[in-house]
């Protein structure tokens, strides 16, 4: 029997009604997967191939056929507005066969959440953070809630592979399967999944069942991807290549469009080019979201059209993105939305008709996502890079002329036509931050353990493989010396004082890093939050507008404003890149090699021809240790985020002394500056000497320093802080492998 003939009656007849004349070979290969083996699923297929119907036809098939008694499958996502995209789809799948179809997150009205615990039935859509507070505050329910839980489906699985947020939903999905005396099989579904057999043991950590990743043999796909560099101010690479004659090299793309009069000449170009069309525009900030969309709004109103610009990212109101999202999916409203990573996930918006990225993104997979918001209405997907830099300087020194986002851009393209290359998930880390979150949230919502009983429900969670017995007690011991645990004259433990002003804030439930946020409203309007308001009288950017402060109320962290005209620039706390060693490698490929690209467009191929040759005349491209003058030394790694930082510390902590370098400079991840009173020579014989020693990689934490990185960090003691950065997060291995590299040259 194949697969359609699997489908109950009512999978068929919607299929008949969508037109559909065949399966998509995703949804073959999920049904043969899902009907035929009781393994754990990972679906890794293009955006907009039908992973979704893939997963559901064949479980909601089930469900028609064997009703579950509780709330038969889970569905895990990482945005309220993905679930909320998803809940509309599901329930028209869903609509004619008597299941019911839930969501569950903070913007979802108390009435529904009502109507589930009374009547827990079909399938329930939530976010880590809700399940969290699900698993803690309904403790007692969790066994009616999903006693016959028989699947969790969890989305775009790779944005949570690679840090806290997905080990916690790993933790969730394990705890609520104990409580509820179940097992449910798992479902992953991503568009870019580089790595699958890291992604399957992910996918089953802590579970008894081992996951299979079913081969789909891709289509060809079109791409249409253009490339375009801008000086944001001066004459533009392609007129500087007229001057010095350089020959530009034969460009498959359209013409640069001259940008308006005095306007910044990428955003310009990015205003001409939406201009008529549905775009988004990814920029890699929040900051630099309110900049974009308040630059190009302005244009609208100096050329007297309609404002046609929409913004979108996570600290504003919930009202503002559900607007965007509406609109978006509008195929009458030629509108623009300048967004972050919120509208990077499988939000279906209509008929896109281009994505716009400002710079580069930090990875390969986040490259991916935001190209397959696009051509989901039989189009190729289509993306036009804009790499906007100062004009380098006269008097710059060389590292700071290379265009570093330029070449990162064509890195991270090269890198997936050449080799398929997505980032793989980050196992083998050390998360204390997150175990203190998982102890925590157990012993909420047990209301009392003994340390043994506490320790045999939290260390054999799947993300805490690598922590041992010892370092849990050196975190329970703690947890009672600052009252975060409060051990009973029994001997047992329950949560302490200072643990309860932390369990009991609604930020518990969320892993994931949060600045301390003031929510900003005009009138009774709710715009969104910011970090660390002005005083009155000052003005802030929000919602891609101008708003002035009147008020600020500190104590229920609320700040009153008026909407004013003018243009400043917004602040919400820092964000960090993660870039692979991958990308850095293939950044110096491109330096290397004389490839024509066909992508890139006039500016960008002149940009880089400069770049390449100011490079090759530097030396870097065969020798990483370059003399700037005098004893001034740069050196070119070619390293990812993790091994860099431990390079750095390297050249400091176990270098220093021997080679006299002083004032270190990184400019993460491209290059270090420093100086140095020793010789080429002598630095690659120091650096291969101290390598091969046998160091701890504790010797790389600077003394009385605890590299406080994760959320909870500031509640696990120190010397657990400093094991877990040393040993989970830096990379000594990779910072070693290319340190005898350097000292062969």
């Amino acid at each position: 029997m194949n697969v359609f003939d699997r489908y109950a009656p009512a999978v068929q007849d919607f299929i008949y009604r969508h037109g559909w004349e065949s399966l998509r070979a995703i949804q073959v290969a999920a049904g043969d997967a899902i009907f035929n083996t009781d393994s754990n699923v990972l679906l890794s297929a293009a955006t907009a191939s039908g992973k979704t119907e893939a997963a559901f036809f064949p479980i909601i098939s089930e469900f028609i056929e064997d009703p579950p008694a509780s709330v038969g499958a889970l569905y895990i996502a990482p945005l309220k507005a993905l679930i909320n995209d998803q809940f509309y789809r599901l329930t028209e799948l869903c609509e004619e066969t008597g299941i019911a179809v839930w969501h569950w997150h903070g913007d979802v009205g108390s009435s529904h959440k009502t109507k589930l615990l009374k009547n827990p039935s079909g399938i329930l859509q939530i976010t880590p953070e809700s399940l969290e507070a699900l698993l803690i505050r309904k403790h007692a329910m969790i066994p009616k809630l999903f006693g016959d839980l028989r699947y969790v489906v969890i989305d775009e699985i790779h944005s949570l592979m690679r840090g806290d947020r997905g080990g916690q939903t790993i933790c969730q999905i394990q705890r609520l399967s104990r409580l509820a005396g179940v097992e449910p099989r798992r479902i992953g579904l991503s568009a870019t999944v580089g790595d699958p057999e890291a992604a399957c043991r992910y996918l089953s950590a802590g579970s008894a069942r081992s996951a299979v990743a079913p081969k789909i043999e891709a289509k060809g796909t079109t791409w249409r991807i253009s490339v375009e560099h801008f000086y944001v101010q001066g004459p533009q690479a392609s007129e500087d290549a007229e001057d010095e004659k350089i020959d530009a090299a034969p460009v498959i793309a359209e013409a640069t469009d001259r940008a308006p009069e005095n306007a910044d000449p990428g955003m310009g170009y990015i205003f001409e080019h939406t201009k008529g069309k549905k775009c988004l525009v990814f920029v890699n900030s929040r900051e630099e979201c309110e900049a974009v969309t308040t630059s190009l709004r302005s244009y609208c109103e100096k050329n007297g059209e309609p404002d046609r610009f929409m913004i979108h990212h996570g600290n504003l109101s919930a009202s503002y993105r559900e607007t965007a999202e509406d609109v978006m999916k509008d195929d009458e409203r030629l509108m623009t939305t300048v967004t972050t990573a919120t509208l990077e996930l499988g939000i279906d918006i209509g008929r896109l008709e281009r994505a716009f990225q400002i710079d580069a993104p930090f990875t390969v997979s986040s490259f991916l996502q935001r190209l397959g918001r696009t051509g989901r209405r039989g189009e190729p997907p289509e993306m036009w890079f804009v790499v906007r830099e100062d004009p380098p300087q006269m008097r710059a020194m060389f590292p700071q002329a290379v265009p570093w986002k330029l070449i990162q851009a064509i890195a991270l393209i090269q890198l997936y036509l050449e080799e398929r290359f997505v980032e793989p998930p980050r196992l083998g880390r050390l998360p204390f931050s997150l175990l203190y979150h998982q102890t925590m949230s157990t012993l909420a919502s047990c209301a009392e353990l003994t340390p043994s009983a506490l320790a045999s429900r939290v260390l054999p969670l799947g993300p805490f493989s690598n922590i041992s017995g010892e370092d849990y007690k050196t975190l329970l011991r703690h947890l009672v010396e600052t009252d975060h645990i409060q051990k009973t004259d029994e001997g047992t433990l329950i949560v302490g004082l200072a643990g309860e002003r932390v369990v009991n804030s609604f930020k518990f439930y969320a892993v994931f890093q949060e600045n301390e946020e003031f929510t900003v409203r005009c009138d009774s309007e709710e715009i969104g939050t910011i970090v660390m308001p002005p005083p009155a009288g000052e003005k802030i950017a929000l919602a891609g507008r101008v708003w002035l402060v009147e008020e600020i109320d500190r104590k229920r962290r609320l700040v009153y404003c008026s909407p004013v005209r003018g243009n400043v620039p917004a602040y919400f706390g820092d964000c960090a890149g993660d870039i692979h060693t991958k990308i850095l490698e293939r950044m110096k490929g491109v330096l290397a090699e004389d490839k024509v690209y066909p992508y890139l467009m006039k500016n960008a191929v002149c940009r880089l021809e400069k770049a390449r040759g100011t490079a090759k005349n530097a030396g870097i491209l065969t020798e990483p240790l370059v003399c700037l003058g005098g004893d001034m030394w740069c050196l070119f790694p070619w390293l990812g985020s993790y091994a860099f930082l431990a390079l750095e510390r390297f050249l400091k902590i176990k270098c220093g002394e021997r080679l006299g370098i002083k004032a270190l400079e990184p400019s993460r991840p491209y290059f270090l500056q420093f100086r140095m009173k020793a010789s080429a020579d002598e630095f690659r014989r120091v650096i291969a000497e101290e390598a091969s020693k046998d160091f701890d990689p504790l010797d790389l934490v600077y003394p009385k320093e605890v590299p406080v990185f994760e959320k909870y960090d500031e509640f696990v003691p120190d010397e657990l802080i400093r094991k877990g950065f040393a040993r989970g997060v830096l990379d000594v291995e990779g910072m070693k492998k290319r340190i005898f590299e350097i000292a062969e040259k």
